[in-house]
């Protein structure tokens, strides 16, 4: 089978969905790898590199996806009405794709893929279940931005993170709040200590408080019976109630005011991203304070907060991070290409070197979007759709 590796073509995008190190092992797995010239040169992977791995080069796109079985991506393939290549329409029927493909929230690239008769693997649906950790990408690109947001935050604030004591005087620690505890929170609450701050968290989910400590940071939560069973059994946050919310701003909005680093990362799977630092957090805090929005992709968790821009409002500067990971492009991709990796090795039939989808398999029914010219996935079937 022909396995394709494009170039990332989307704004901001600086991963690719192979490394040198992942081609040798799905070339072992009987794939013939096609990747497409200059696909890896803003990760750091260079045509050299994964040709000596046991890459073909392909010159474009339109070469390396015409003739794949398989194609590995990052980010989502581009459509006609985006402008640029129509990645979609390079993709032969019966084509498998496995990319992130943001599928709760791109219909029309789903019924394109659809009926471009495309057997299209989203992978920010995968699971949360012990056997697919290893393939998870959200988990392993989400710990990068946590250490990537610190990093950017501490760059635009004007004042050092550790307690310095100097013959001119002492220089006090920063404080830093992260807001939201899934594994970017606990990223950034570890690189934060690391810098040398004081650092504070928040979340509803119960379960946090204890990681919270164990890496040494203080818990703020307002902990009543609705902040008791605010955990999905996936893992995920609930939305509380709006009197929860309300008791939880005002303990948010003392603790925020004397604060000099803010990090929101809080995310509800298929919503807009909920409003966590208001106006008038952000005005009660110090002139020179940083917050950083994870969140801003999906609406923010600071209204005031920009894709893609840095603004100051209220003498704070608040970042809108376009793509955190992608800061980090080396580590990022070498991750990435392994939670792929990860992921198609146990579809692999090992006599015969082909694919074998088992549908009943729960994390190719979690992942598995559009196959046989239909939508096949649960949440976006139009049977779903409907209800």
């Amino acid at each position: 089978m022909k396995l394709a590796v494009p170039k990332e073509r989307r704004a901001h995008e600086t991963r690719v969905a192979a490394s040198p190190e992942t081609v040798k092992k799905l070339s072992a797995l009987g794939f013939e790898l096609i990747v497409e010239t200059g696909a890896g040169l803003t990760a750091a992977f260079t045509d050299e590199a994964y040709a000596q791995a046991g890459a073909t080069i392909a010159p474009d796109a339109a070469s390396a996806l015409g003739q794949a079985d398989l194609v590995f991506k990052v980010q989502r393939p581009l459509l006609a009405s985006e402008g640029g290549i129509d990645e979609v329409s390079l993709l032969k029927p019966g084509t498998a794709l496995v990319c992130s493909l943001g599928a709760l929230y791109n219909r029309d690239l789903i019924d394109a893929l659809a009926k471009a008769n495309v057997t299209a693997f989203a992978m920010e649906l995968l699971p949360r279940i012990t056997r697919a950790q290893s393939m998870d990408i959200l988990s392993s690109q989400a710990n990068l931005a946590g250490y990537k947001a610190v990093v950017d935050a501490a760059g635009h604030f004007s004042r050092a993170f550790p307690m310095m004591m100097t013959p001119a005087g002492t220089i006090a620690p920063a404080r830093a709040l992260i807001m939201g505890v899934g594994v970017a929170g606990l990223q950034a609450i570890a690189t934060a200590k690391r810098l040398g701050a004081i650092v504070s968290a928040t979340d509803v989910r119960p379960a946090t408080k204890e990681q919270v400590q164990s890496l040494g940071g203080k818990f703020i939560a307002v902990e009543d019976e609705e902040f008791k069973a605010a955990e999905t059994s996936g893992g995920y946050a609930k939305e509380m109630s709006k009197e929860y919310q309300a008791k939880q701003a005002a303990l948010i909005a003392e603790t925020i005011a004397k604060q000099d680093i803010v990090i929101t990362t809080a995310l509800i799977p298929g919503r807009k991203a909920p409003v966590l630092v208001t106006e008038e957090m952000v005005a009660s805090m110090k002139p020179g304070s940083v917050i950083l929005d994870m969140a801003v992709e999906q609406g923010g968790n600071c209204p005031l907060s920009e894709f893609g821009k840095t603004v100051v409002k209220h003498g704070v500067s608040i970042i809108g991070p376009a793509n955190l990971p992608a800061g980090i492009a080396t580590d990022a991709s070498a991750l990435f290409a392994r939670n792929l990796l990860n992921f198609i090795t146990p579809m692999v039939e090992k006599e015969t070197k082909a694919l074998k989808i088992d549908v009943a398999d729960e994390v190719v029914k979690g992942t598995l979007v559009t196959q046989g010219g239909k939508v096949v996935h649960a949440q976006l079937a139009p049977a779903a759709a409907q209800a």
